[in-house]
């Protein structure tokens, strides 16, 4: 299976307060042609599937929508000086705060939208490219895909540097890697626990593999040749 299109379920309902969810719903798909889209459900799910690109604008695309609007923004800062001005008093006026820079200064933030299994083997294998000085890198995972925010205190530019590393990186994997499904939704539990000692006896001498194990099924990502040898390894 190659990294070419993905299937994805949205909570949409974060918008509800805001939005006419059918009518977001309406927005979405006039944004987004070249994917298709299943019914809205009553908790504000649906389904999207389509090529990951498309996917990722459309992520980016809410993540607008998302944003306080203007006024909101500004009566949140009043509340944060008003808040400000009455901690001492609430702490006493003789208590120590380490304070955290990130939360303390003006927050650039910079959202990437990642394949999953793309997302899973460039944390395991290639770490440095989600970590920076002077940027909070965090990830929330949504089945296939997974949002990750780059947060860098008062410095657009390192916040850009970041993001624009991470989407350089993701886009050479998902020209090299691949990723196969060996299901074991017909073995009984004790072929299954066979297999799981085989991938564990395989899994050393084929390190460039990233094992996701599942309870029906194993999924391995890799390059081709590596997900090949070790796929074959492990039916013999």
């Amino acid at each position: 299976q190659a990294f070419l299109s993905v299937t994805s379920t949205l909570s949409l309902a974060v918008f509800r307060d805001r939005f006419v969810l059918e009518a977001l719903l309406a927005e979405m798909r006039q944004q987004s042609p070249a994917l298709s889209f299943g019914p809205l459900q009553p908790g504000g799910r649906v389904a999207v599937q389509g090529p990951f690109p498309a996917l990722q604008r459309l992520r980016e695309f809410l993540w607008l929508k998302a944003k306080p609007l203007p006024e909101d923004t500004r009566e949140g800062k009043a509340h944060q000086r008003s808040s400000r001005r009455r901690e001492p008093q609430e702490r006493g006026g003789g208590a120590t705060e380490t304070r955290n820079p990130l939360r303390d200064a003006e927050v650039e933030k910079q959202v990437v939208v990642l394949d999953t299994d793309i997302y899973l083997y460039m944390r395991g294998f290639l770490p440095k490219t989600l970590q920076g000085d002077g940027v909070a890198i965090s990830a929330v995972p949504a089945g296939a895909i997974t949002t990750v925010c780059i947060q860098a205190a008062g410095a657009a530019a390192q916040a850009l540097r970041a993001k624009e590393r991470i989407e350089s990186c993701s886009v050479e994997l998902q020209k090299v890697l691949c990723k196969e499904r060996i299901s074991f939704k017909e073995q009984s539990t004790a072929e299954r626990q066979r297999y799981r000692q085989a991938w564990e006896r395989l899994q050393p001498h084929h390190p460039a593999v990233l094992l996701l194990p599942a309870g029906s099924h194993l999924d391995v990502v890799g390059a081709p040749v590596d997900v090949f040898a070790f796929a074959e390894g492990l039916k013999r």
